[in-house]
C-alpha cells in the first residue's frame, strides 16, 4: 500500500518469509471474517440505540440478528477452514498452520470459531437473564459479558487471521489485505469504545475517569494497527474510519422510525436513538502516526512513552474544550445530537446530559487520577506496539 513505512525485520525472517506459501489474493475465510466482525459492530451499536429506543422488547431483534450472523459466519467459516486444513493433503497449507487437539488451521481461525461459540452461548443466557431480571440497568450485565468475551474473541482472531495471511501474500495482494487490516482495527477501536461508553459519556469528559478509560483504549489498538499494518499513516485511518462510522451513525439512525414498547415511557420517540457523538481521536492518532514514524528506530519503551504521552496530551487539547461545547445549547441538534433522550429519561432530568459530572471528589483525587490515565496510556501504548510486532510475524 502506497505510505508504507519500513520496520526492520530480522535476516531470519526473511530467510522464513522466502520459504512461506505466497498468496497471490484475498482467500473467502478472510473476507468472511471481516464481514462476520462488520456485522457484529453494526449489530451491537444498533443493539445498545435498541435498548434506549424501543426496549429489550424480544430476543428476535434485527439488532441481535446482526450481532449472532456474525457469530454464526464466523463459526461455519471457521470451522469449515480447520477441518479442511486438517484432512487436506495439501503440505503447504498444514505448514501455513498451528495444531491444537489434533486439528489443524490458522491460529487466528481457531480464535475466531472459539469467540463465535461464546457468542452463541451468550444467547440463550441473555434471553434467561431478561426473563428472569428484566431489563438490564447497565451495559455490562453477566450474560453481556460473556458476549463481549466472544466478541473480543472473535475481533482479534479476524485480526490475526488477516495479518498471518498478509503476512504470507505477495505484494499485489498484500495491498488488499493491509486495507482490510485497518478496516478491521477501526471496528475493533469501535468496539471498545462502545463497551466503555458508559464511562465516555459527555458528562463525563472532565472527569479524570473518562482519560483513564481512552487512554487504556485508544493506544492499544491504534500501536497495534500501526506497527502490524505498516502504512505510514494507519493510526490516523483507523481512527477516521472509527470517526465516519459514529458521525453517519448519530446522523442517519434518527432518520429511522421507531418507538417504545416497554414502559413506562417518559420521552415518547418517533426514531431511533443514536450514541453519542465520536471522542475526537483522530488529533491523537495524528500523533500516534508521528511519533511511530520519527522515533522508529529508537528504544520501544521510548516510543510508547512518547506515543502514550502525545495521545493523552492530544485529547486533552482537543475534547476538554470540545465538551463545553457538546453540552452547550449549539450542540442540541442533529449534527451533533444532544437533543436525543432515552424514553426512560424524564423531562425534568434532560438538564443532566448538559452538565458535567464530578466523579473525582476532589483535585488531588483528580490529578491522581490524571496520573493514572498518562501510566495507562503509556502501558497501552507499548502492549499494543508487542502485540502489533507480533501480529506483523505471525504466519501461521
Amino acid at each position: 500500500m502506497a505510505g508504507t513505512s519500513s520496520i526492520p525485520a530480522s535476516a531470519a525472517e526473511l530467510a522464513k518469509s522466502k520459504n512461506d506459501v505466497q498468496i497471490s489474493y484475498v482467500p473467502w475465510y478472510v473476507w468472511s471474517a471481516v464481514v462476520a466482525v462488520t456485522s457484529t459492530t453494526f449489530g451491537l451499536y444498533w443493539d445498545i440505540s435498541w435498548h434506549m429506543t424501543i426496549g429489550r422488547d424480544s430476543f428476535w431483534t434485527p439488532a441481535h440478528m446482526a450481532i449472532q450472523l456474525g457469530a454464526v459466519l464466523t463459526g461455519a467459516g471457521c470451522a469449515y477452514l480447520i477441518l479442511h486444513t486438517t484432512f487436506s493433503t495439501d503440505a503447504r497449507l498444514r505448514d501455513s498452520s498451528v495444531r491444537i487437539w489434533g486439528f489443524r488451521g490458522p491460529l487466528g481461525a481457531f480464535i475466531s470459531a472459539w469467540g463465535g461459540f461464546v457468542m452463541l452461548t451468550s444467547a440463550p443466557f441473555d434471553n434467561w437473564w431478561h426473563d428472569s431480571f428484566g431489563l438490564d440497568v447497565k451495559i455490562l450485565s453477566p450474560p453481556h459479558v460473556v458476549l463481549v468475551v466472544g466478541i473480543f474473541a472473535m475481533g482479534l482472531g479476524g485480526l490475526i487471521l488477516v495479518s498471518g495471511r498478509m503476512n504470507l501474500a505477495d505484494p499485489h495482494a498484500k495491498t488488499s489485505f493491509n486495507r482490510l487490516l485497518l478496516w478491521a482495527g477501526s471496528l475493533l477501536l469501535s468496539l471498545l469504545m462502545m463497551l466503555g461508553y458508559e464511562y465516555l459519556d459527555t458528562t463525563q469528559m472532565h472527569t479524570a475517569m473518562f482519560y483513564r478509560v481512552v487512554g487504556m483504549i485508544g493506544p492499544l489498538v491504534l500501536t497495534a494497527i500501526a506497527r502490524a499494518s505498516g502504512h505510514r499513516w494507519a493510526a490516523t485511518i483507523v481512527a477516521a474510519c472509527y470517526t465516519v462510522l459514529w458521525v453517519a451513525a448519530v446522523w442517519v439512525f434518527p432518520l429511522f422510525p421507531a418507538e417504545a414498547k416497554l414502559g413506562p415511557v417518559f420521552t415518547p420517540e418517533t426514531h431511533m436513538i443514536p450514541l453519542n457523538f465520536p471522542v475526537l481521536l483522530l488529533a491523537a492518532a495524528v500523533m500516534v502516526d508521528l511519533v511511530l514514524n520519527r522515533f522508529v528506530d529508537r528504544p520501544k519503551w521510548l516510543q510508547a512513552l512518547l506515543a502514550g504521552v502525545g495521545f493523552l496530551i492530544a485529547i486533552l487539547v482537543v475534547q476538554w474544550p470540545f465538551a463545553y461545547f457538546l453540552v452547550s445549547p449549539l450542540a442540541r441538534n442533529r449534527i451533533f445530537g444532544m437533543n436525543y433522550f432515552p424514553y426512560m429519561i424524564r423531562p425534568s432530568e434532560y438538564h443532566l446530559a448538559w452538565e458535567f459530572v464530578v466523579y473525582e471528589k476532589t483535585r488531588l483525587a483528580f490529578w491522581t487520577g490524571m496520573g493514572i490515565a498518562f501510566i495507562a496510556s503509556i502501558l497501552s501504548a507499548r502492549l499494543g506496539m508487542a502485540w502489533g510486532d507480533w501480529m506483523r510475524r505471525v504466519r501461521r
